[in-house]
């Protein structure tokens, strides 16, 4: 897939949950999870979510104690559900998030916050 063809489902509810900083609930790989949509992008042609989770399951159990450990990539084709998930007020980041490059995950950036935009945790 390229940014030329068409978008999974889930792009547009988590692209408009970024713009407006609000967290939603996802499904990913049969686990409900709280995230606060930081980047969207590409990855090897496939679309790909980089999020901060503030709750919900995990593969591990409990989320990491270090806010800076909660970051999940996903990738969009493979999100089942986009749910809201709270107000703006509960949005939740690290202090290493960047904006400019957004972890190595993304290899072509489309949209993602500033880091003033969010409350950071921990």
């Amino acid at each position: 897939m390229t940014t030329s063809e068409a978008l999974p489902a889930a792009w547009a509810p988590l692209e408009a949950a970024l713009r407006a900083r609000r967290p939603v609930q996802v499904s990913y790989h049969g686990r409900d999870r709280v995230i606060c949509p930081h980047a969207l992008g590409w990855k090897a042609g496939r679309p790909l979510l980089l999020g901060y989770q503030t709750g919900g399951q995990t593969s591990t159990g409990a989320l990491p104690a270090d806010p800076r450990k909660r970051w999940r990539c996903m990738f969009v084709d493979e999100v089942d559900r986009v749910l809201a998930a709270g107000p703006a007020g509960s949005w939740g980041t690290a202090d290493n998030y960047s904006s400019s490059h957004p972890f190595p995950a993304i290899d072509e950036l489309t949209v993602a916050i500033t880091p003033a935009a969010g409350k950071h945790l921990g």
